[in-house]
């Protein structure tokens, strides 16, 4: 009797000699090869996008507007004529102007004769000084006359060139407070606003210690100013086009120790907006080759970083690691890897030391 109870026992604990881990599915993960990657060494910043010019149009005399020759939001042409304002009265007060100019030139005229006739004569001793002064004397006031109305011709002429408001630049153009109709003057205020978005310009903060390795770097030829910098979208998107720095401000903000930089991209589609928000990433090396992984990969306790390795036999091993930086999403290795090992990328939080995986690559 005790010996049929003893091989039930036997039968029932898997007398044939499979292990509890054996029977158990192993976790699924995903893993990743050290490799030798080219990686510069980056740094980002918060950083906000800037027109390359912006003005504000106002109206620089008051007439009622006759025409707006724009369409909000929408890009126009340098010399693009945007608002008309009602000219009758400013063409009439320059036809004016110009009536009075003419008089008075014919008026200079006749005292230049007279003051050449009292001449001769005074030469001749026919005439008296006394004339002659007082022909100088009419002949000066005449051509103080001249001057005066050509300069009320010349307001008269830049009066009547302000009833057209042109834009001064190509850019993109808001949105106007008035309509055709209105009357308007120079105590309206901002008619519209003009920016030009190509060019445009990132400024960003960086800290003094960041910029003086970078500046010494590119005093060494080490880096270039020229495409050393990429932009981050609000949605995540990594904008296309690199930016050069074209600007280092030469005061230190005393509350943040930072100094900012400016730079410049091309912007021939009018992606970049004005006043946007954007991730700035400052490359401050040249790309070598050194050993990576992924950044996910690394997890770290009161120790330091460590990975999980697969090993031999596909058990997963807890490995030491030093990370030297962090560049473009992979943490660069200094220690505690080397090329070709398998670290888990995902599904870390499924395994444990010493534990048998079934990994495989991304995507497989």
């Amino acid at each position: 009797m005790i010996r049929l109870i003893l091989l039930s026992v036997t039968l029932a604990t898997g007398g044939g000699g499979l292990s509890a881990q054996d029977a158990e599915p192993r976790p699924a993960v995903v893993a990743v090869e050290a490799t030798t990657r080219d990686l510069a060494e980056t740094s980002d910043f918060n950083g906000r996008l800037d027109a390359n010019r912006r003005v504000a149009l106002a109206a620089r005399v008051s007439g009622v507007i006759e025409k707006i020759g724009f369409t909000p939001g929408a890009r126009v042409t340098e010399g693009q004529t945007l608002f008309v304002i009602e000219s009758d009265l400013y063409e009439a007060t320059a036809r004016e102007a110009e009536g009075a100019l003419r008089a008075a030139l014919a008026q200079r005229d006749l005292a230049q004769i007279e003051r050449d006739r009292q001449a001769e004569l005074v030469a001749r001793e026919a005439g008296a000084q006394a004339r002659l002064d007082q022909a100088e004397a009419a002949l000066a006031t005449a051509e103080a006359d001249v001057l005066r109305l050509e300069a009320a011709l010349d307001r008269a002429r830049t009066n009547l060139s302000y009833t057209e408001i042109k834009a001064p630049f190509e850019g993109r153009i808001g949105n106007t407070p008035v309509d055709e109709g209105a009357l308007i003057g120079p105590e309206t205020g901002t008619l519209a606003t003009l920016v030009q978005l190509d060019p445009i310009h990132a400024e960003f903060p960086v800290p003094t210690a960041v910029l003086r390795n970078f500046l010494e770097r590119v005093d060494r030829g080490e880096v270039s100013k020229e495409a050393a910098v990429s932009l981050t979208l609000a949605n995540g998107t990594v904008y296309d086009l690199q930016g050069d720095i074209d600007f280092v401000d030469s005061r230190v903000n005393s509350r943040t120790d930072s100094v900012t930089l400016r730079a410049r991209f091309s912007n021939p589609v009018g992606l970049l907006l004005d006043g946007e928000l954007v991730r700035v990433t400052l490359t401050s090396d040249t790309p070598g080759g050194e050993l990576a992984i992924p950044a996910q990969a690394v997890q770290r306790d009161i120790q330091g970083a460590f990975v999980l390795v697969v090993g031999e036999g596909e058990v997963a091993e807890q490995r030491r690691i030093t990370v030297s930086r962090s560049a473009e999403g992979f943490a660069v290795i200094a220690e505690g890897l080397t090329e070709g090992e398998r670290v888990i990328t995902e599904g870390v939080n499924k395994v444990r030391p010493g534990a048998a995986v079934d990994a495989a690559a991304p995507g497989g």
